[in-house]
C-alpha cells in the first residue's frame, strides 16, 4: 500500500511520478498543494483521476514557495528531503506540461 501519484499529458504519457509510503505525511502535503484531499484515501489514493487547469497547477506551486519559503525559481539543490524533491518535481512537470496544453491530468493511486 501506498500513495502513486501520475502527472499525465493529454496522450496519457507519465509526465511526473511521486511515490509516498502509507504511512508517510508528506503525501498530504502533496494533495494539500493540489487540493485535492477528496482524493486521499488513508493508506493510498482513491485510484480516481483529476484535471488541472494551467492555473490550478501554478495556485500549487505559489503555494509550495510559500510552504517552503523558497524564492521565485525553486529547485531541486534548496530541497532539504527526498518528499520535497519529489514534490518539487512533480509540480514542476506538471507545470511545464499545462503551459504547453493548459492543462494537466493527475492519476491518485
Amino acid at each position: 500500500m501506498g500513495h502513486d501519484i501520475y502527472g499525465l499529458n493529454k496522450a496519457r504519457e507519465e509526465i511526473a511520478y511521486a511515490r509516498f509510503s502509507m504511512g508517510n505525511r508528506n503525501a498530504l502535503l502533496l494533495y494539500n498543494l493540489l487540493d485535492s484531499l477528496k482524493f486521499y484515501a488513508g493508506v493510498s489514493g482513491s485510484g480516481k483521476f483529476s484535471t488541472f487547469s494551467l492555473q490550478q497547477i501554478e495556485r500549487a506551486m505559489n503555494d509550495y514557495k510559500k510552504f517552503f519559503k523558497t524564492g521565485d525559481s525553486p529547485s531541486e539543490s534548496d530541497c532539504t528531503s527526498w518528499d520535497q524533491k519529489q514534490i518539487l518535481k512533480f509540480i514542476q512537470s506538471c507545470l511545464a506540461t499545462a503551459q504547453k496544453e493548459e492543462s494537466v491530468e493527475v492519476y491518485f493511486g
